[in-house]
């Protein structure tokens, strides 16, 4: 095995992580994002399949059934489609977002995707020197020289050992690992405290643990962590942990022009009145031959379904029959972290005047890791901060005026007091949005993967399963999400 190079971005700047027309077998011209009959009034009453979902792994799913020829109703409970994806627009104009946002590397089909429907890439603001807060002190780093060496030491080897584990991992069937049962057995947090010589390491990686799963990993088996490194990959390019963690040619190493929403909001255009938002489904009954699915504004029956939702909220679906005990047992433990996502806008994005990246890592605080989430043509500056986890817990039940506050002095520690003044101030807390209900990736505990894995994609009588989790590549990303709704189209137009 030839070891990662650990660079500086890796290893501390990246951990801081009318309708459509039916023509033939395409869909063809434009729509609004959802027509009259979509938003209120009745459904209609039978479809070939009804897709519950209207996240990127729902509407590529209804898309690719719609272009095979097949009758689609798309279920919505928003009023919005995006599901974890969700643009905010600024008082300029300039857009941000409140969900997912970042692609890179072996992301082809989100990549593709975003190709296809004329949304651009932008690369995310890297140039200049990271800086690391610790124990009161701030240091300014760039090339490979580490701000700390004991740190540095001990997270090149738990690197290594990562990476090396996380390549014994079969990314469509995970329990199958040779070390599966032990990998399973042992928290990702335990394991690094056993691992590490340094506690500061540890603490270090809570800058990628809290934004990835919304929790210090104290409740995310290892082998679920080594799982996600080993699908932040492709076909061909293994995953890594470098890649999974990194800005610059990694998993953060680029942004949407005009923010990720795009993407649904441009997919919904193209179905057009398939689409059916506020239809919360509350109730999912099927026989030999129908699937019936009960919603706000009526029922809908098909030969077939595709159920792209958090699994919590899958969980909390009336089912008939009662979904398999494994199934329902697999959705029981696949929980839900706590995330917040903050941003500070200011005039311009001052600090890279100063020679900074705007990326930053502090050990303790209420801004944790720290990326420059400004747009691309720099009309206005944002900081951006994920706060998850024990940091979430710390300060995401203060008082608006206390949080924020901590927040633009973590900000300001890192970039400078300048940070103390913004001109906005944004926050989006997923723990608070009715159809997530926490982060935006469900993540596994001990024992899970193992005993109830295995039941990730079975179908349910004439049920299917798509969503990011669902995904054998780069699971809890947009990528992931597309590839699991191609996915689940497949598996019905086979059936």
């Amino acid at each position: 095995m030839t070891p990662t190079p650990v660079t500086r971005r890796s290893l501390l700047g990246g951990l801081a992580a009318g309708g459509a027309l039916m023509v033939g077998n395409g869909l063809t011209g434009s729509a609004p994002l959802v027509s009259a009959a979509g938003a209120g009034g009745d459904l209609p009453r039978t479809a070939d399949v009804v897709v519950v979902g209207g996240g990127i792994s729902g509407l590529v799913a209804a898309r690719e059934l719609a272009r095979a020829g097949r009758s689609v109703v798309l279920l919505e409970a928003r009023d919005r489609v995006g599901g974890r994806v969700l643009n905010h627009t600024l008082a300029n104009g300039a857009v941000i977002e409140s969900g997912g946002a970042f692609v890179g590397p072996t992301q082809d089909h989100i990549l593709a995707l975003a190709k296809e429907l004329g949304v651009a890439t932008f690369k995310e603001y890297v140039a200049g020197d990271n800086v690391f807060a610790a124990n009161g002190h701030t240091m300014r780093y760039t090339g490979t020289i580490p701000p700390d060496l004991s740190i540095i030491l001990d997270a090149y080897i738990m690197q290594l050992r990562i990476d090396w584990m996380s390549s014994q991992v079969p990314v469509a069937a995970p329990w199958t690992a040779p070390d599966a049962t032990a990998w399973d057995g042992i928290t990702a947090r335990e394991w690094v405290r056993q691992n590490t010589f340094n506690p500061a390491t540890g603490n270090l990686l809570l800058s990628y643990l809290q934004p990835t799963y919304g929790s210090d990993g104290e409740d995310v088996s290892l082998l679920f962590f080594l799982w996600n490194i080993a699908c932040s990959g492709n076909e061909t390019s293994p995953g890594t942990f470098e890649r999974a963690s990194g800005t610059a040619d990694g998993a953060q190493d680029s942004r949407f022009v005009g923010g990720s929403q795009l993407i649904p909001l441009g997919l919904a255009a193209q179905l057009g009145d398939i689409v059916h938002t506020q239809a919360p489904v509350r109730r999912i009954a099927q026989d030999a031959n129908t699937v019936t699915v009960t919603t706000d504004r009526g029922p809908v029956t098909a030969k077939r379904a595709i159920v792209a939702a958090p699994p919590s909220l899958v969980a909390a679906i009336d089912w008939d029959p009662l979904m398999p005990p494994l199934r329902q047992q697999l959705l029981q433990r696949l929980h839900l972290g706590t995330l917040m996502k903050v941003d500070a806008v200011y005039p311009t994005p001052f600090w890279r005047a100063s020679g900074l990246s705007g990326s930053g890592i502090a050990d303790s605080g209420a801004v944790r890791t720290c990326f420059d989430n400004s747009p691309p043509d720099a009309s206005v500056g944002v900081l951006l901060a994920f706060v998850g986890g024990s940091t979430w817990r710390a300060w995401a039940n203060r008082p608006l005026a206390e949080r924020r506050n901590a927040m633009l002095q973590g900000f300001a520690q890192i970039v400078g007091p300048q940070a103390l003044q913004p001109i906005d101030y944004v926050e989006h807390d997923w723990t608070h949005d009715r159809w997530t209900l926490g982060s935006p990736v469900a993540s596994a505990g001990t024992g899970t993967t193992t005993a109830f894995g295995p039941q990730i994609r079975v179908p349910f009588g004439r049920v299917h399963w798509a969503g990011t989790e669902t995904s054998t590549y780069w699971a809890g990303f947009m990528d992931g999400a597309v590839r699991a709704g191609k996915r689940s189209a497949e598996e019905v137009l086979r059936s």
